[in-house]
C-alpha cells in the first residue's frame, strides 16, 4: 500500500474518483476541488451556490456534477472546458436524487417526494419529464449496455414496472406487478432479465425479460422475514438472494429454482476435511500498548460466535446481506 506525501483535507460526500483514474473531486463546502489522482495537484477549482452534498461523475469523466439539494439545483462543470457550466432549477419541486444516465450527457433529476423524474440533456437542452417513480435512488435502474431503464412505480397501492428507451425516453413496456410492496430492482449483466422482489415483509423474487414476460416467480416460504438482497453471478447464470432466514440461495437461470442453499449454522462440522483457524490475540509483556495476533487450527466441530441483535430497535442486523 503506497500512501501520498501530503494530506488533503474535506468535509462533504466522498471524494469520488473519475471513471478513467485521473482525477479525484473534493467537495469542500460549496467549493469543488478537481485534483490529479497521482500527484494530488489542483487541475480546477470550482464555486458551487450552496453546500455540495452530491458529487458524481460523467462516464467518460468529461463532466462532474454537484447536487445542491438544499437549493433545488445541480450545477455541472466541464473539466477540459473551465468556463463552461450549467445549472438545473427544478424551483418548487425540489431534488431528492441526481444521477448521470449512461450516455455521460443526459441526468436523470427525481424531484422531492418522487413527484416527478425529468431527464435533462446537455447537448441541446431539452428536458423530459417521466412518470413519478417509487422510490428517488432505488427502483431505478439502467441496463448494462445503457439503451433501457426500468422505473418501479406505485399508484393506487398497487406497484408497476415501466421501462424506457433512453434514445428517447418513450415507453417501451408497462405493466402491473403482484408484489405487495416492492423493494427494488436490478438488471442482469446480458440486460436481457430484470430481477425484482418484494419487501422485507413479503419472500418474493420476479424475474421479467426486457420485453417484460415473466419468466420466474419464486417463493420458498411464507408468513416469515423475506429477501434482504438480490445479486446476480457476472456471467448471468445464477442470481444469489440472502434472506432473513439465515440461508443464502444461488438460483438457475434455466429453472429458476435453488442450485445451492447456504445455511449459517452455531457450528460447523462437515465436510470432514475442513480447516478451521481461531484468531488468538497475544499482547507484549514489555509492551503494552502493542498486540498481536496468531491463528490456531482448531478441531471439528467448531463453534462460531454469534451476537443476538436488539429487537426493540429499527433494522435488526438479520440475515444474510451485503
Amino acid at each position: 500500500m503506497e500512501f501520498s506525501d501530503e494530506a488533503v483535507k474535506f468535509a462533504g460526500p466522498v471524494p469520488p474518483t473519475s471513471p478513467d483514474g485521473r482525477y479525484v473531486a473534493v467537495a469542500v463546502e460549496y467549493r469543488l476541488i478537481v485534483r490529479d489522482w497521482q500527484t494530488l495537484r489542483v487541475v480546477q477549482m470550482y464555486s458551487c451556490l450552496d453546500r455540495i452534498q452530491h458529487v458524481e461523475w460523467s462516464s467518460d469523466s468529461s463532466y462532474i456534477l454537484c447536487g445542491l439539494y438544499d437549493r433545488s439545483i445541480v450545477q455541472v462543470w466541464s473539466i477540459l472546458e473551465p468556463e463552461w457550466t450549467c445549472k438545473i432549477d427544478e424551483g418548487l419541486a425540489g431534488i431528492t436524487s441526481a444521477r448521470w444516465c449512461p450516455d455521460g450527457r443526459s441526468i436523470l433529476v427525481t424531484a422531492e417526494f418522487q413527484i416527478k423524474a425529468t431527464v435533462w440533456s446537455l447537448v441541446d437542452k431539452a428536458c423530459v419529464q417521466l412518470a413519478g417513480p417509487k422510490f428517488a435512488d432505488a427502483g431505478l435502474a439502467f441496463n448494462p449496455d445503457g439503451t433501457q431503464l426500468a422505473v418501479a412505480e406505485r399508484n393506487n397501492c398497487k406497484d408497476f414496472l415501466t421501462i424506457l428507451a433512453c434514445s428517447d425516453w418513450k415507453t417501451q413496456v408497462h405493466f402491473q406487478l403482484p408484489t405487495q410492496d416492492l423493494a427494488d430492482l436490478c438488471w442482469s449483466p446480458s440486460g436481457d432479465c430484470l430481477a425484482v422482489w418484494d419487501s422485507l415483509l413479503t419472500y418474493r423474487l420476479l424475474v421479467y425479460s426486457s420485453y417484460g414476460d415473466q419468466l420466474a416467480n419464486y417463493t420458498p416460504y411464507a408468513d416469515a422475514l423475506g429477501i434482504k438482497t438480490v445479486h446476480w453471478s457476472p456471467c448471468g447464470q445464477f442470481i444469489a438472494v440472502g434472506s432473513y432466514d439465515e440461508a443464502a440461495r444461488i438460483l438457475s437461470h434455466v429453472t429458476w429454482r435453488p442450485l445451492l442453499t447456504c445455511s449459517h449454522t452455531a457450528s460447523v462440522s462437515e465436510p470432514s476435511n475442513v480447516v478451521a483457524y481461531r484468531e488468538v490475540a497475544s499482547r507484549d509483556d514489555k509492551d503494552t500498548d502493542n498486540s498481536t495476533s496468531k491463528y490456531v487450527v482448531c478441531e471439528l466441530p467448531v463453534s462460531i460466535p454469534s451476537k443476538t441483535p436488539p429487537l426493540d430497535k429499527p433494522d435488526p442486523k438479520l440475515g444474510v446481506g451485503e
